[in-house]
């Protein structure tokens, strides 16, 4: 079987000043995949784009920012991943400065400033401390999510399995 991805970014947008991230709780449009979800902000690569190019026009569709300061902190492929099976490609980017004024929602729903320790609270092990911290994200979020804000500066690149809704195991590798 050939592995022909959807090839994507995601971002987290961080306010180091203020210690908060950027999420999008994806609330606008009921016939989304996504719909319910709390995420970071991204979308697909369209056709001659490179992935920098394709993560700054995602952000300013998004969130009406330009990006100043970004970094590559790992890949990730999902493969059988949500309610249409679809195989990705995601590379995953940390931004610490931008120029610009971010709007309350935009088509995807409303945007919103999570602090970052309430962030990392929902990347917990235990179930009962992800719904504490009210935040709906993917299950397999919690593996990666903590790697794109750890002082290692080594990039991340790894793998996860889906069955639905669910990630079926998660490994990585830093190089």
């Amino acid at each position: 079987m050939t592995f022909r991805p959807i090839v994507g970014t995601l971002a987290y947008i961080w306010d180091r000043d203020n210690d908060v991230v950027l999420m999008v709780s994806r609330n606008a449009r009921p016939d989304d995949d996504q719909f319910g979800k709390v995420n970071g902000l991204g979308g697909k690569l369209e056709p001659d784009e490179d992935i920098v190019e394709s993560l700054r026009r995602e952000i300013r569709e998004e969130a009406l920012i330009e990006l100043t300061d970004l970094s590559l902190r790992g890949t990730v492929t999902w493969t059988n991943f949500g309610p249409k099976d679809e195989e990705w490609l995601g590379f995953l980017f940390l931004v610490t400065d931008w120029t610009g004024t971010i709007p309350g929602s935009n088509d995807e729903g409303t945007l919103h400033w999570v602090p970052r320790s309430r962030l990392l609270q929902a990347c917990d092990e235990d179930p009962t401390v992800r719904e504490d911290a009210g935040l709906n994200m993917w299950a397999g979020d919690r593996h990666f999510v903590p790697l794109v804000f750890d002082e290692d500066p080594r990039t991340f690149h790894g793998t996860m399995p889906y069955d639905g809704d669910q990630p079926k195991s998660w490994t990585y590798h830093r190089l």
